[in-house]
């Protein structure tokens, strides 16, 4: 192999990284990503968590008064 063309055209190498530690650090994302999301659904106060509760009902029920349901059909009673 000519050295001329090895040197106008280096090789593209990929990073090297040391896969034990790679899937360490995705698991503690993966778990801090976790507690945030537990902190956020029970680190709340009793008064929170009723006021979302009771918002959620409401958001459903007021969906459920626009449900369209279908006509019935008097002609085949």
């Amino acid at each position: 192999m000519d050295l001329k063309l090895f040197w106008v055209y280096p090789t593209i190498m990929a990073d090297i990284i040391n896969l034990r530690q790679a899937r360490k650090a995705k698991k503690r994302a993966d778990h801090a990503a976790q507690g945030e999301a537990n902190r956020l659904s029970f680190g709340r106060k009793k008064g929170e968590r009723t006021a979302t509760q009771k918002a959620k009902t409401q958001a459903k029920i007021h969906l459920d008064g626009h449900f369209l349901r279908p006509a019935r059909d008097h002609e085949s009673d």
